[in-house]
């Protein structure tokens, strides 16, 4: 688990992020230091190890500056389990909403998908050859002595000479067939197989209110206890491979030993990202009733999870001692220090974003690998239709955007897929009926003052922003 952190020094992981996040070096230097804290800890001496606890971070920044785009790649790069939530939509324990446990139980489950998905991908070449050798039984039965019966393959003149006893003959058949299939060349004939059916039921409860976790654990118990049934399909040779790569793979693949390894995958690399705390933080001046209570009984919930708890899955118990935990806010309206002394310190390590400016709105459109011009240019590209932007129509678009947020409400980053979206909607519209393909569309700055004049001279944006 520790092999690929190894390679990962921090500079690296720096440098990794500044593939796709513009600016924001100081929050980048801190997770990439968190991250490769965890392999620290992982090769420390056995006694130590469990005494060291991860650096949480604290993120304060306006929306869209790139707090959840760090922690998402972070994980991405680091191979690690990630889930995001929002504090605002748990409530306190005894009041309708989620319980902030759920968090750690969709990090265990987001675990198990990634070690499930990794060792179906070990045993995919043993996999492709058990549904190989199912197609070949309903293409070509085996032979099983000298009263086999003919194959069933009447319609196919490679197979007319082959004797019902001869065995051998039989066998070199099934490999050269073994070999069109792997070729694709049967994929389009149809054959008939067996897949099985999801007897998971659909349960409902009458009574008091359950959570999400307890009534998937009673439709799977429910589930395991029926007996499974398989369901006759005609399908062709192409999407039978694909059909059943799935299900063989899922027969050889150990899902007790895929459990303990998610758990323990979760525990050590995975990573827990908090957004709109500021929301749950209580305003101190005066008065202790109204929804100021509930907020900081959610903060009181979620303290024992961040402190180092054990939190019962589906899937075992998983103790949240060594997860990272990212917490990100605006802090508009409260402060950090509204938040409980307890949870405060349960987040050493506090980094302020900035706020972009219109540099950074340029170095946004032109250098991430996922750039919107790109993502764009890739749209079009599908239709057959090249899509070039001069330098300067960057440029223009990144001064609108900055224009616009400094007049109106500050969504960062996200105000550019409102300005593309304006500037290149009617090409959108046009192609492949009015601009067909091999057609090229060049974004000049002349057409980007244009297309989005009037979102500078009317102030009232509302009907552009969703």
């Amino acid at each position: 688990m520790t092999e690929h952190l190894n390679r990962l020094t921090p500079r690296q992981i720096v440098f990794e992020l500044d593939q796709y996040i513009i600016g924001q070096n100081d929050a980048k230097r801190n997770v990439a230091i968190a991250l490769r804290n965890r392999w620290r800890r992982m090769n420390s001496p056995e006694d130590i190890q469990k005494e060291i606890i991860p650096n949480n971070i604290l993120m304060i920044g306006a929306t869209g500056v790139g707090k959840t785009e760090i922690a998402r790649r972070l994980a991405k790069i680091a191979d690690a389990p990630f889930v995001k939530v929002e504090a605002s939509k748990f409530t306190e324990v005894g009041y309708v909403g989620r319980d902030v446990e759920s968090m750690v139980r969709d990090l265990v489950e987001q675990a198990v998908n990634m070690v499930r998905t990794q060792k179906k991908e070990d045993v995919k070449i043993k996999a492709e050859q058990a549904v190989e050798d199912i197609i070949l039984d309903v293409l070509i039965p085996p032979v099983h002595g000298a009263s086999a019966s003919k194959p069933r393959l009447d319609s196919n003149p490679d197979n007319n000479n082959i004797p019902d006893d001869d065995g051998e003959l039989n066998q070199r058949t099934r490999e050269r067939f073994r070999e069109k299939i792997r070729n694709g060349e049967l994929d389009e004939r149809k054959i008939e197989i067996e897949v099985q059916q999801n007897q998971t039921p659909n349960v409902g409860m009458i009574g008091g209110a359950m959570d999400d976790v307890s009534m998937m654990n009673i439709q799977e118990m429910i589930g395991n206890m029926m007996p499974r049934r398989g369901k006759k399909r005609k399908v062709s040779v192409g999407e039978a491979k694909k059909l059943l790569l799935d299900e063989e793979a899922s027969k050889l693949i150990d899902m007790d030993e895929v459990k303990i390894e998610a758990i323990k995958k979760a525990e050590n690399l995975g990573i827990i990202f908090i957004d709109e705390i500021d929301k749950v933080a209580s305003s101190r001046s005066g008065g202790s009733g109204g929804p100021d209570v509930s907020r900081e009984g959610v903060q009181r919930d979620l303290l024992p999870i961040v402190e180092g708890s054990a939190v019962n899955t589906k899937h075992g118990v998983i103790n949240t001692d060594h997860i990272l935990f990212v917490a990100a806010g605006a802090f508009h309206v409260s402060k950090p220090s509204d938040l409980i002394p307890e949870l405060q310190g349960r987040f050493p390590i506090r980094v302020e974003l900035n706020s972009l400016t219109e540099a950074d709105f340029y170095q946004i459109l032109k250098t991430p690998k996922n750039a919107l011009t790109k993502q764009y240019v890739a749209m079009m590209d599908a239709e057959g239709v090249e899509l070039q932007f001069e330098d300067g129509a960057l440029k223009e678009m990144a001064r609108i955007a900055f224009e616009v947020n400094s007049e109106v409400e500050n969504i960062g980053a996200r105000r550019l897929q409102t300005v593309m979206s304006l500037l290149l909607n009617d090409f959108m519209f046009d192609i492949p009926d009015e601009i067909g393909p091999d057609s090229t569309i060049v974004v000049t700055a002349d057409l980007v003052k244009e297309k989005l004049a009037h979102l500078i001279k009317n102030r009232d944006l509302s009907q552009y922003i969703l």
